[in-house]
């Protein structure tokens, strides 16, 4: 098993982001996309972000093109339309690959049993969400359908 707070990624903005900044929180991860059918989730994920005390939750948007070239778009395109369409304020990552031979680091810890101690998963379509608690471990993993105000996430979130 691997420590969720022992990974980095990069932000849309190409700063490295240390997990280790998030001890003690609450996290949200999501593979996103620009033009798919769950596209409008960005919404939702808004307002989770703007319901929530940024202090205990974090939401992470990592844009992936893995499912039906549906996130073609540069790491500026991506920004511009988060913000302009959604209102996005939450953070949001570098693209990444969510599976295969160039999978990210961090959907490799969310995604093997062997790195997350927990279970596999399996990333089956944009907007895929992964709960990880405060202590940096995974706790559910959550398919594109699940709204993200749904009570389980809202709730999560709260830290109920």
């Amino acid at each position: 098993m691997e420590s969720f707070y022992k990974l980095e990624a990069r932000t849309i903005d190409g700063d490295v982001f240390s997990f280790d900044q998030l001890k003690g929180k609450r996290v949200l991860i999501v593979n996103t996309a620009s033009k798919c059918g769950f596209t409008r989730q960005y919404e939702g994920l808004e307002k989770l972000n703007q319901n929530t005390n940024e202090d205990d939750f974090v939401i992470l948007g990592f844009p992936c093109n893995n499912f039906g070239g549906q996130e073609p778009g540069s790491a500026e395109d991506i920004a511009t339309f988060c913000k302009k369409n959604y209102g996005v304020t939450f953070q949001m990552m570098d693209k990444v690959s969510v599976y295969g031979k160039s999978q990210h680091p961090v959907y490799q810890w969310l995604c093997k049993e062997e790195k997350n101690g927990v279970r596999d998963n399996k990333v089956m379509w944009n907007f895929h969400k992964f709960l990880i608690n405060e202590n940096g471990e995974l706790t559910n993993s959550l398919r594109s359908g699940v709204d993200p105000m749904d009570e389980e996430i809202f709730s999560f979130a709260q830290g109920k």
